[in-house]
């Protein structure tokens, strides 16, 4: 498990075998990303890294998956 995004209102962890963890702080809730909709949001995130993207953008694009997430977010 590694964190790769920490925002004021999202945070996004990877696991291995290329799952992601998308956790809208604000809602308090996630969901999770595997297959081929994982790898799509790993491609997204890489060009974003690459292109030096503002939280802003980030936290936007984000926001399209905030329908998916549907499980209570439990902070250990």
């Amino acid at each position: 498990m590694n964190v790769i995004y920490n925002s004021p209102n999202y945070h996004v962890v990877e696991y291995p075998g290329h799952g992601f963890e998308v956790i809208a702080k604000h809602a308090a809730k996630g969901t999770y990303l595997s297959g081929p909709a994982a790898v799509k949001f790993k491609e997204y995130l890489t060009q974003a890294a690459a292109e030096d993207a503002s939280i802003e953008t980030v936290d936007e694009y984000l926001g399209g998956y905030d329908d998916l997430m549907l499980q209570p977010a439990i902070y250990h």
